[in-house]
């Protein structure tokens, strides 16, 4: 069973290191922390934190790249922090396993309350073992391995991606708003980047329409959100 709300920070400013290390402490969390890539491995290798708050630039590498590197590894929640304000560059990170972002500098106040959602999404989440896959038709969800598989194919989804078709399978034919869906995936209050919800959503029907009965459907719903339907 993995370690109970154990975070790992991986950031190359020792000051900001520590002053982010003591308040997530003070918070009721435990705390590993790292100072470059190397570090991180070697923690990576002996514990399984909850969330992982990773750096993007360090000393020995990117950690967008470590991030893809270790995502088959661990189901953690990921978040970038990142000097980088270019909305290419976020989703890119998104892409590559992440899970959210929060641009530098920030407050402290904020960051807590991004690990707070993120660990409570954990725990309601569970990883009860009668729910280790789903399947629908053709499509079929291995929660705790985060893929997706149609017509027995990998779909090769993003996390943000598949946490958005599990959002759908489990209120299918049900209309959510765009708010209900932001807060579920993103574990974020309000509405927040609706262009990174719209692209999941794009990137969604893309691959879902590789169904030969075209059975999976995401509609929007004007002034609603989106519906998800499965035809029989």
């Amino acid at each position: 069973m993995p370690d109970k709300n154990l975070i790992l920070l991986v950031e190359d400013n020792k000051h900001l290191n520590e002053i982010n290390r003591r308040n997530l402490q003070s918070a009721g969390y435990e705390v590993l922390t790292a100072l470059d890539l190397a570090q991180a491995r070697e923690h990576l290798r002996r514990r399984g934190p909850d969330v992982i708050l990773l750096d993007v630039f360090l000393p020995d590498g990117s950690g967008m790249e470590f991030c893809r590197e270790i995502r088959e590894r661990t189901s953690a929640h990921i978040l970038f922090l990142t000097s980088l304000d270019e909305h290419s560059e976020k989703i890119k990170g998104l892409d590559m396993g992440g899970d959210d972002y929060i641009t530098k500098p920030y407050k402290l106040d904020e960051l807590l309350s991004r690990v707070g959602a993120a660990v409570r999404r954990r725990g309601m989440r569970g990883d009860s073992p009668a729910a280790e896959t789903v399947t629908r038709g053709a499509l079929t969800l291995s929660i705790v391995l985060k893929r997706a598989y149609l017509g027995g194919a990998d779909m090769s989804l993003a996390p943000k991606e598949f946490e958005l078709l599990y959002l759908f399978l489990k209120n299918e034919g049900k209309t959510l708003s765009a708010d209900e869906i932001y807060q579920a995936v993103w574990a974020q209050p309000g509405i927040g980047d609706v262009n990174a919800l719209r692209v999941a959503v794009s990137r969604l029907r893309k691959k879902l329409a590789a169904d030969k009965n075209g059975a999976f459907v995401i509609e929007s719903v004007r002034s609603e959100g989106y519906r998800f339907t499965i035809a029989p």
